[in-house]
């Protein structure tokens, strides 16, 4: 029970009510003093004629003006405040003692360390964060705040270190521990170059082959010759055209993209080219083409393996000497700007099928850049999923939520055939439709891949060794070939030539390279 007593201020007067509470055998839970002239008390519920009698006697005390009941103590409400508003910020925050040890954690930061808050209490903040060593700054009894990069699970932040000082009985200051605070959006991680505003720096990963990448790309942005970019859908090869574009010299000028494969062959020609005036009806004063409009800048051609032979054709005299001719003019269009192409694949595999210039893939092929699909990186599956997860939580407006340990190895053991998009989309989708705060592996809804059958499995029997050879060659082969659907990256996979896996595959039926009947 609870009780609120309003008095005027008097020397006392709490002793008394204490007193009243000894006689009556009642067990003191918490006491408050208001300075405004009331004094809350808390005790163990009590039988009503005994409650009754215990509120006359209190009335009855010198400068007592009123009794009730109330439902939480001053510091019970505030208590319940704090900790709603830790659980619903976006921030981590850890408060540790003068020892070092978490004594309060937010939701936030327990689902980055995958783990429950009451679990945390009393754990080393070393053992939880990486980046500096908070405890030796600890020992220092510091006075003032700090700000460090810091390692919070598997995502770097910037966080601010408040030292806390509170008096002591004496009136004298005492060191009591520190609120460690990140930022809401964690940091990507860095690549080790002095300049932190690197368009590069935005791109998340902790996969060595992706930072040797993002290192070369970084050079790339510099040279104004054109660029091609490979890799499979929705690896983020877009995003890093754009660092390219940012962090070079026409980072300031326009940029604009155009999907070669998502429109027909006038209408990609007239958006690349524009056309002339009274070349068609709905635009008669003619309209200026991509490259006219980015002049000075980029221009990203996305799918450009989807060119037909015409576009193509085009395309390449353009490469020539910058010049063009509009649809329906015949005066040449002079413009200066960067090409940047992007291909599902690998290109030179159409080469090889006849649906793609060779004089024109050369001509692109200055510098190339190379994506490696997410199941080949697989590092980066939680580290984006983290990221992800986050940006979800604020985008929804709902508290953080954590994947469970078993779900972050449910994800990484997943191959991705849709990369770094797939993920996002998926993550979105069960994020959207959960009602707890933690991700389980049944809220994640994925297509099955193809199981792979066992390959000890062979009975010698059915045929010779060369016959089980061939029959486990072709398991593996079938295996393995949703997710790596280029010849030449199922080749550079089982270390063997392209032309030897492109002939297995079309003695197998397996994809595109089929026996012709």
């Amino acid at each position: 029970m609870r009780l609120e007593i309003t008095c005027n201020d008097r020397l006392g007067l709490c002793q008394d009510v204490l007193t009243i509470l000894r006689e009556n055998e009642i067990d003191l839970k918490g006491i408050e003093v208001d300075p405004v002239g009331k004094i809350f008390v808390r005790f163990p519920s009590l039988e009503f004629a005994e409650f009754q009698l215990l509120m006359a006697k209190i009335r009855r005390i010198p400068n007592v003006q009123d009794v009730k009941t109330i439902a939480y103590m001053p510091t019970e409400r505030e208590h319940y405040e704090f900790n709603l508003l830790l659980s619903t910020l976006p921030n981590p925050v850890i408060s540790v003692d003068g020892k070092g040890r978490v004594d309060v954690i937010n939701s936030s930061a327990a689902a980055l360390l995958d783990a429950d808050k009451e679990k945390l209490r009393g754990t080393q903040v070393n053992e939880l964060i990486g980046g500096m060593n908070i405890l030796r700054w600890l020992e220092k009894q510091p006075t003032d705040n700090r700000t460090e990069y810091l390692q919070l699970g598997s995502a770097n932040y910037r966080g601010n270190l408040s030292p806390i000082w509170v008096n002591d009985a004496d009136g004298e200051p005492s060191f009591a521990g520190a609120v460690i605070h990140c930022q809401s959006e964690p940091l990507p991680t860095r690549l080790g170059q002095p300049d932190a505003d690197s368009p590069f720096t935005q791109i998340l990963t902790q996969h060595a082959s992706i930072k040797r990448l993002l290192k070369d790309a970084e050079r790339m942005a510099q040279l104004d010759v054109p660029l091609l970019i490979e890799g499979e859908t929705g690896v983020g090869k877009e995003l890093i055209a754009r660092a390219c574009h940012q962090a070079g010299n026409r980072g300031q000028l326009p940029f604009l993209a155009v999907n070669c494969g998502a429109l027909p062959d006038m209408v990609a020609e007239s958006e690349l080219f524009g056309y002339g005036a009274d070349v068609f009806s709905h635009h008669p004063q003619g309209k200026k083409g991509i490259f006219e409009q980015a002049n000075g800048g980029t221009v990203l051609l996305d799918s450009v393996g989807d060119m037909s032979p015409e576009l193509q054709a085009k395309l390449l005299r353009f490469l020539e000497d910058g010049s063009f001719r509009r649809i329906g003019e015949e005066q040449m269009v002079n413009v200066d700007i960067r090409l940047i192409c992007l291909a599902r694949g690998d290109l030179l595999e159409r080469v090889e099928a006849g649906t793609f210039r060779e004089d024109l893939y050369y001509r692109l092929n200055v510098l190339s850049l190379q994506v490696p699909p997410l199941r080949e990186r697989k590092g980066d599956v939680t580290l984006l999923a983290d990221h992800f997860i986050q940006k979800f939580c604020a985008q929804l407006q709902r508290p953080p939520v954590r994947i469970a340990l078993s779900c972050r190895e449910y994800l990484q053991q997943y191959s991705w055939p849709g990369n770094v998009r797939q993920l996002e989309n998926t993550l979105f989708r069960s994020l959207s439709m959960l009602e707890r705060d933690a991700l389980e592996p049944s809220d994640i809804h994925l297509p099955e891949m193809p199981a792979m059958p066992d390959q000890l499995n062979i009975d010698l029997q059915e045929g010779s060794l060369e016959d089980a050879v061939k029959r486990f060659e072709s398991t593996l082969l079938r295996r393995l070939y949703p997710s790596y659907p280029s010849t030449r990256q199922l080749a550079r996979k089982l270390g063997l030539s392209h032309t030897a896996i492109a002939n297995k595959l079309r003695d197998y039926g397996i994809g595109k390279q089929r026996k012709r009947s």
